[in-house]
């Protein structure tokens, strides 16, 4: 393999209120993400499911994302990167339409009661999502200097975080409650939210297609592989992969985990409660991870460390009570222990964070009640970093190669389609808890990538 081009770097002014207007699109597709969270077991029950197949709902999803990036891919490297020709505001936008027409399919198929339906009008939310991602990742760490990179993208992804948090919670009071009629088929009750999802997308693309956004696109208009030259973007594309299905079997699993008898017992609406804290977690993680990684003097770094976890703890106090905040207190302990080890160092924190995960992890496998609940509601805290950090590695010095890699990376979201049905076979097969080991499997690897692989094949050594 040639060695990677040599690009030159130079410092860029940081753009504070575009970088505010994406947050709102992060926020928005981390509220629609984890609805899938939601439509798992409700579509179980209603079409009479087992695991396997309702974790299809992953499948049609995250496989989207693979689909639309490798076409991405295939055109940039045929004609030319697409974002250098349209910019990244009109990426965001056509991912927006997509997202959109994807939402409004939700009607037909809730009419219909078609479980493929339903799988289809997911597939076209996720092609939307993989331009979505594509677009709004690189441009979000090309807002200012590639130094501070992870920490405007874990800042970005807090917002995502905050989406996800307050998801499960509407989400679930929605789809098993609020739209729940007697005697109607159980998926009835997902038009009137995905309705209300497809106006708010074509709201957000005419709203972004009118604001003004700074020209800043380092994507390059010449065909060719050159990302796949760059040694440190193979290897993430392969921690991605893993992250994403590791986060996304976690997720998808955790109603039906704390469901169990041996477990917690809960309700489904119970439950999804406690799939809101999971997300809760990943919220506070990607805002202390954005403090930490930023160029903030020492002693306010220090502050807001300390703050972030505070503030999490008073409004777990304020909304579920000191039994529960008393619980999750050692995580926001264990956390703020982590981010000092971790040094400010973007790899040395995704590394310690996803052995902690893997810890996690076996933890649940081996141990039962309310002990492995906690455990698994406890990734979420730990898992917080892990795309920002892995993301903003694996495309830190490809320059003007950027949107190029970025497809890439956005295309290893296929994991989220792969890893979840594989835990689904291993749970029909033998258990719903030792199918943790495919999430524990696929953390390990990201704990490689964040010690060594993000290095291989670079000259720089700033984060030795």
């Amino acid at each position: 393999m040639p060695d990677p081009p040599t690009l030159p770097t130079a410092p860029r002014q940081t753009y504070r209120g575009p970088f505010a207007i994406m947050t709102v699109l992060f926020f928005m597709w981390g509220f629609m993400t984890v609805f899938n969270d939601i439509l798992i077991p409700r579509f179980k029950d209603a079409f009479t499911l087992d695991y396997f197949h309702a974790m299809l709902v992953q499948f049609a999803f995250f496989g989207a994302y693979f689909i639309g990036s490798l076409l991405y891919f295939a055109i940039s490297a045929g004609i030319g990167d697409p974002i250098a020709r349209l910019g990244y505001k009109n990426g965001v936008v056509i991912g927006l339409v997509i997202s959109a027409a994807g939402s409004a399919l939700f009607w037909p198929a809730a009419t219909f009661l078609s479980y493929p339906l339903f799988l289809l009008a997911l597939f076209v939310v996720g092609l939307g999502f993989a331009m979505l991602q594509i677009a709004a990742n690189p441009y979000v760490t090309i807002l200012g200097p590639e130094r501070t990179a992870s920490s405007r993208l874990n800042l970005a992804q807090a917002f995502n975080s905050l989406g996800t948090t307050l998801g499960p919670l509407v989400g679930g009071y929605l789809i098993f409650q609020y739209f729940v009629r007697t005697g109607a088929h159980g998926a009835e009750s997902v038009k009137v939210p995905y309705l209300a999802f497809f106006i708010i997308f074509v709201l957000l693309a005419i709203l972004f297609f009118f604001v003004r956004l700074p020209d800043i696109s380092e994507g390059k208009i010449e065909p060719g592989f050159a990302a796949l030259r760059f040694p440190h973007v193979d290897l993430g594309m392969l921690a991605i992969f893993m992250y994403v299905g590791g986060e996304v079997a976690v997720g998808s699993s955790i109603i039906n985990f704390l469901g169990q008898p041996g477990v917690a017992g809960l309700t489904k609406l119970e439950a999804s409660g406690y799939v809101s804290l999971f997300w809760f977690g990943m919220l506070i993680g990607r805002f202390m991870g954005a403090v930490e990684l930023s160029e903030l003097s020492t002693g306010m770094k220090q502050s807001l460390l300390g703050l972030i976890p505070a503030a999490a703890l008073t409004i777990l106090i304020a909304i579920r009570g000191w039994a529960t905040a008393q619980m999750y207190l050692p995580f926001l302990l264990l956390c703020w222990l982590l981010f000092q080890g971790g040094k400010a160092l973007a790899g040395r924190t995704l590394m310690i964070f996803s052995l902690t995960v893997v810890a996690l992890l076996a933890i649940a496998i081996g141990a039962g009640g309310k002990f492995a609940m906690w455990c698994i509601i406890g990734v979420g805290l730990f898992t917080s970093i892990g795309w920002s950090n892995t993301f903003s590695l694996a495309i830190e010095g490809t320059g003007i190669y950027k949107s190029q890699a970025s497809s890439l990376l956005v295309m290893a979201i296929l994991g989220g389609a792969i890893l979840p049905p594989l835990q689904g076979h291993i749970a029909d097969r033998w258990s719903l808890q030792l199918s943790y080991i495919v999430p524990l499997i696929a953390y390990a690897y990201v704990a490689f990538y964040g010690w060594k692989g993000h290095k291989m094949g670079r000259q720089k050594a700033s984060d030795q």
